[in-house]
């Protein structure tokens, strides 16, 4: 089962779909042709992240998608099509090269090596409880379109966590002054250590619940 030039076997397809062949030994039984659906949302999904990321499209079908995606996406997306696991791992390492940071959002066992090799790798899943390819995270199918909140979460996230190693600072340094000058006794320092913890994880967890609303 795979690909035509796979199994070694002259079929071409009028329409130019996808397809799968099928063999048993030397007699060729014949061929699935699958067409191309795309997820309502997408365009909007697209609009809100263009103006932050530079798109590439590293697909392993063929090119009968092209204009359809050109359409869709910026006028400055580099699309690429009859992308073997190895072509998609060597693109990505192009890509930094350059110096660039990549989020790479893949959904089969062929996006497995440029997921591991991106900085971030994002494995797409119909359903979150069956096998994934190795990646940073996975994100169920159904909530794709919210990629970009969750990418706003994540920066936002990071401020919440700056913002905690300030006030941890500030605590612990006003904590420290009070100590040396002798104005804590050992009773109210034990009592107010773990209570730096405690505000701490109130802090980010309120932070992060309001935001996580907005």
């Amino acid at each position: 089962v795979g690909s035509a030039t796979f199994l070694g076997v002259d079929k071409k397809d009028l329409n130019n779909a996808t397809q799968v062949h099928v063999s048993i030994g030397d007699d060729y039984k014949g061929y699935f042709s699958f067409e191309a659906t795309y997820r309502k949302g997408l365009s909007a999904l697209l609009d809100a992240l263009k103006n932050k990321f530079k798109f590439q499209v590293l697909s392993g079908d063929n090119d009968k998608e092209a204009e359809r995606l050109k359409s869709m996406f910026p006028a400055d997306s580099t699309l690429r099509f009859n992308q073997s696991p190895e072509d998609k791992l060597k693109a990505i390492k192009e890509i930094q090269a350059k110096g660039n940071d990549v989020i790479m959002l893949g959904d089969g066992l062929n996006d497995a090596g440029a997921l591991q090799q991106s900085k971030v790798g994002i494995a797409i899943t119909e359903d979150v409880s069956l096998f994934s390819p190795a990646s940073d995270a996975i994100l169920k199918a159904s909530s794709l379109m919210d990629l970009h909140k969750f990418i706003q979460l994540a920066h936002e996230g990071k401020n919440v966590i700056l913002a905690s190693f300030i006030l941890s600072l500030l605590y612990n340094g006003v904590g420290i002054s009070f100590a040396v000058a002798g104005e804590l006794t050992p009773l109210v320092a034990a009592i107010l250590m773990p209570l730096s913890s405690i505000s701490i994880v109130v802090f980010t967890t309120v932070s992060i619940n309001l935001i996580s609303k907005k």
